[in-house]
């Protein structure tokens, strides 16, 4: 799996801090705090004709997060949604569209880490692109990285900050092994999620999570969670280790870059018999009709005549 450059994102219109740029010249400051030490959070979401899924809630996380990093400003959810819609409406966008938000504490008077030198701030970035889901739909693999995911202890995963080294890491490995993505474990070796997703599998008709002690409380996640107890489909939320993983029947990973897409190899073991299975099946079409139906009205409905 390798995104390809997107001909329609040739010339996308960004949003720095309310000013609406061409993307080849657009600029974040060199005494910036996102460049200075990934100091900033940030979200990702779609756009499925018109309507954000789950904004609000996307908007609740940056909004913790920043509060977790003491940030002293935070934009308001108005003011956000509102560069928001600018900067579609500036790119004529309303439907297959991924958005990057990214918030950082904002601008330092002089190089360094400590919070007290910014002065200015925080900074917004409002990236849209035209992107579909980035997994294909005939399978994915996956290979178990030998980076951990950090503890609550030593990086509170709760915090939805832009250092992402520990996935960047990860994804260096599933590379050069010939995967998609990898399978990242906890210090305690139990699986937590891959480099960019929460993963689930399926055992004896049952679908099965881990906990989110080593990773983002996912809000993908949390839809399937509420798809399973609504279609009374059996769900556990628990420790699950790989030898579990290696004989499940299905698995699937699940986030707004990708929505749901099937695993179907794991460190060079079939899943199942190799083919996206039917509770996967189901759950993605449960989730489909969902982002139809459902989501924050960002942009003015089309007329119809």
């Amino acid at each position: 799996m390798h995104q390809q450059f997107d001909e329609r994102n040739r010339d996308l219109i960004v949003n720095v801090n309310g000013l609406l740029t061409h993307r080849d010249e657009a600029r974040v400051s060199p005494f910036d705090s996102a460049v200075q030490g990934g100091d900033a959070v940030w979200e990702g979401l779609r756009v499925y004709d018109g309507r954000i899924f789950r904004l609000v809630e996307h908007l609740d996380r940056l909004r913790d997060s920043a509060l977790a990093l003491a940030f002293s400003s935070i934009p308001s959810h108005e003011y956000i949604i509102g560069e928001i819609r600018r900067t579609l409406d500036a790119n004529g966008m309303r439907d297959g569209v991924h958005i990057r938000l990214t918030l950082t504490r904002g601008v330092k008077y002089t190089s360094g880490m400590d919070p007290r030198l910014n002065t200015a701030g925080p900074t917004l970035i409002v990236l849209a692109e035209h992107k579909p889901p980035v997994y294909g739909r005939g399978g994915l693999s996956l290979m178990t990285s030998s980076i951990r995911r950090f503890p609550p202890d030593c990086l509170d995963p709760k915090i939805h900050h832009n250092n992402l080294l520990q996935s960047i890491l990860a994804k260096i490995q599933a590379n050069a092994s010939g995967a998609d993505d990898a399978l990242m474990l906890d210090m305690r070796g139990f699986v937590a999620e891959t480099n960019a997703t929460h993963v689930f599998i399926v055992s004896r008709g049952a679908v099965l999570t881990p906990h989110v002690h080593a990773c983002p409380e996912g809000i993908t996640r949390s839809a399937v969670l509420e798809l399973c107890a609504e279609h009374s489909i059996p769900l556990e939320v628990r420790d699950l280790s790989l030898s579990e993983v290696y004989r499940a029947e299905e698995m699937f990973c699940t986030g707004t870059m990708g929505e749901l897409a099937a695993v179907t190899r794991v460190d060079g073991r079939t899943i199942g018999n190799g083919e996206p299975g039917p509770v996967t099946e189901r759950l993605s079409g449960l989730f489909t009709s969902l982002t139809a139906n459902s989501g924050y009205p960002i942009l003015d409905p089309i007329p119809r005549e």
